[in-house]
């Protein structure tokens, strides 16, 4: 497994394309593997190629990428880097084993996290009609939807200290559960994305367009079972994988994930 970090230029039009687009972004980092053709079968182990996309605090947009092997990103960097800049050395991206990290993650381990992710549920709206995937809208909702799911992805988010909570026990004026008071957990950059699938095909009928709602969440978790644990970075966790959604990055706490 390696973990890979790429500056885009957001300068550059070709980057200007990349970004407004989760399946012209999915389509180049794919193309980042040689040896990964559209009909391979996953690993063994269940492990995929995911990516996100960090706005940071600086302006600056960076794409993240796990993925079982290591990929080149020349075409990348001809598109949306610095190409003149590039060397053999530094080649414009950076890539670092992620198997070694892995295997170090210990249960009771605390770490700073990041997930941008699709928080879904099914509902229906009447009784005789099937359940439809819905997103959901509010922040409460969003935790709610990452509290439920991390048992089984085997971390904990930690709770607030009782003096930094601002209600009662992390609830509300109702006694309902106020997940944002209670964790060491935000959920920001909410993004309602539509984008078409097809890549430029315009010999089949046009297909409706793909909407997602994503956002990201900010915290800090301990891990529960290492292994669940390294089972869900390696797979990501929710829907809309192929879009940017499901790389969960861990840091030092104190830092962003």
């Amino acid at each position: 497994m390696f973990l890979t970090r790429f500056r885009v230029n957001t300068a550059r039009p070709g980057a200007r394309r990349l970004l407004s687009s989760p399946q012209v972004l999915h389509a180049a980092v794919m193309s980042s593997f040689p040896a990964l053709l559209p009909t391979d079968p996953p690993p063994s182990d269940g492990s995929r190629v995911l990516w996100r996309l960090d706005h940071t605090a600086r302006a600056e947009v960076m794409l993240y990428v796990v993925s079982p092997d290591r990929p080149d990103m020349t075409h990348l960097v001809e598109q949306a880097g610095w190409p003149a800049a590039a060397s053999h050395s530094a080649p414009g991206w950076e890539s670092r084993p992620y198997g070694p990290f892995l295997d170090r993650l210990t249960a009771g381990d605390q770490w700073a996290f990041r997930l941008t992710a699709n928080p879904v549920h099914h509902i229906r709206r009447k009784d005789n009609e099937p359940t439809k995937r819905t997103a959901h809208i509010t922040p409460a909702h969003q935790m709610g939807w990452l509290l439920q799911r991390q048992e089984q992805c085997g971390f904990r988010v930690l709770e607030k200290p009782d003096g930094r909570r601002l209600l009662p026990s992390g609830t509300t004026h109702t006694g309902q559960p106020h997940h944002g008071d209670r964790y060491e957990l935000t959920v920001r950059d909410k993004r309602a994305l539509s984008f078409d699938k097809a890549r430029g095909v315009t010999a089949v009928p046009r297909k409706a367009p793909v909407n997602l709602v994503t956002v990201t969440f900010d915290g800090r978790l301990e891990v529960a079972d290492p292994e669940l644990l390294r089972r869900t970075l390696r797979q990501g966790l929710g829907k809309a994988k192929a879009y940017g959604c499901g790389l969960l990055t861990l840091a030092p706490p104190g830092t962003a994930g």
